[in-house]
């Protein structure tokens, strides 16, 4: 993608829109395929283990079992999304879709969270009737599944460690399955407690604190999806730091229309004018400039449009610049 134009660049100091920074190859996350066998053995394992909790939930009068199998449920359609939207972000540009399919990811992270809410709340009604006509639990039979449950999320969160520090996609599956495994601990701990007792209203009560959890852990993963969608600048860039390095870059005296926002859960872009009032430096010094915010900032697509800067425009869509430099207001 690179070198497409090098000649007569001297004298067409106009605008440069340039777009070479696209190493896809080395994202250094959990590599694609073992990712796409983890998302296959998770979802599997999960969904059978769905089915297998909701029955014996129903079968012991247990809301807190079928609170824990309604939260695997959203997280097996969770790790089908994440992984739907992880297939889609590699799927080539079209000349509609000029970025590939990239941003269903962020999509897929949003609806994630959507959708767990929703959950918390058909099991917070059923946990209210459970509460106020309690009947009684089998107190065993949660204990066993909910044991089962610890083994299978606990499985299914280690084969999604790897890729869950790049990825807020694979990160929202990790934590899932994380949380569930948490939860199916307490979900034992409740049918113990029942077993001994035969206080059935630990069970409902039980439920109810897996809703606060789950709402609790949704939250953020819906404000930093929502954050996406909106193009906000991504959590993983320092937007200050990017724009003192570019005032820094040799023979620019000014930026403007900095953007950065994200195009996928992974991969972030930026566009910015460069006032370069000595001319255009060369196809060379643009290239060094994409491979640092590649390489140093996490912007995978850089666009740098570079300007003489002998009328300025202002553009309509510009974040106020830092107060320390109000200069190039009336230097003309």
């Amino acid at each position: 993608m690179s070198k497409h134009h090098d000649h007569d660049h001297h004298h067409d100091h106009g605008h440069h829109g340039h777009d070479h920074s696209h190493a896809h190859g080395h994202h250094h996350h959990g590599d694609p395929n073992t990712m796409g066998r983890a998302f296959v053995i998770a979802i599997v394992l999960n969904s059978v283990f769905v089915a297998v909790e909701f029955f014996y939930g129903f079968l012991a009068n247990s809301t807190a079992l079928m609170a824990d199998a309604g939260h695997n449920l959203s997280d097996v359609l969770g790790l089908m999304l994440a992984w739907g939207a992880a297939i889609l972000a590699k799927r080539v540009p079209t000349s509609r879709y000029t970025y590939g399919l990239r941003s269903s990811s962020i999509l897929a992270a949003l609806f994630n969270a959507m959708l767990l809410m929703a959950a918390c709340g058909g099991i917070a009604w059923e946990a209210v009737q459970q509460l106020i006509h309690p009947d009684p639990v089998a107190g065993t039979i949660v204990s066993i599944v909910a044991g089962i449950g610890i083994l299978i999320n606990g499985f299914s969160a280690w084969l999604f460690m790897a890729g869950s520090k790049d990825d807020i996609n694979i990160r929202g599956a990790y934590l899932h399955l994380a949380a569930d495994a948490a939860i199916s601990l307490g979900v034992l701990v409740a049918g113990v407690i029942v077993g001994y007792t035969s206080w059935n209203w630990i069970d409902p009560a039980v439920s109810m604190v897996i809703v606060v959890i789950i709402v609790l852990s949704t939250w953020a993963l819906m404000k930093q999806s929502l954050r996406l969608v909106m193009a906000a600048v991504p959590d993983n860039v320092d937007r200050a730091n990017i724009e003192t390095w570019l005032r820094q870059q040799p023979g620019v005296s000014a930026l403007h229309d900095l953007h950065i926002w994200a195009m996928s859960t992974t991969e972030n872009a930026l566009t910015v004018q460069l006032v370069m009032p000595a001319g255009y430096p060369g196809d060379a010094a643009i290239d060094a400039i994409s491979k640092a915010l590649r390489e140093d900032y996490a912007i995978q697509h850089s666009t740098l449009q570079v300007r003489l800067g002998g009328n300025e425009v202002e553009c309509c869509l510009q974040a106020p610049a830092p107060a320390a430099a109000p200069a190039h207001k009336h230097a003309h």
